[in-house]
């Protein structure tokens, strides 16, 4: 999540959906599609990875073709990314210490 959890919340992610995701199928704090997005992203990183066709067709009524490549390859990357970096333990950098990422504030230009 470290990284993650920053660049998420300055997306729109807010602090009690990143505590919320372990309940995310049953949580008031998502919407349908991002339960879809979410159920995917758990079917790719589950080992072995099997997304199973039932997803893939609900995920194909809520997206277009050109998105469901996006959110896949993106969770593909992640994944790839978290594994290499847990294959050379390389450790978490504290951007999410606690649940969630206490993002830096940033000087105000003048």
């Amino acid at each position: 999540m470290d990284i993650g959890s920053a660049v998420s919340r300055h997306e729109g992610v807010t602090a009690e959906q990143i505590a919320a995701l372990a309940d995310y199928a049953t949580s008031p704090l998502f919407g349908e599609r991002e339960r879809l997005v979410l159920e995917l992203a758990d079917a790719m990183t589950s080992t072995p990875a099997a997304v199973p066709e039932a997803l893939f067709a609900r995920l194909r009524a809520a997206f277009a073709e050109p998105q469901l490549v996006e959110l896949v390859s993106t969770i593909a990357w992640e994944n790839y990314r978290a594994r290499f970096n847990l294959s050379f333990g390389i450790a978490a950098e504290g951007f999410s210490e606690g649940a969630t990422c206490a993002v830096p504030v940033r000087a105000l230009a003048k």
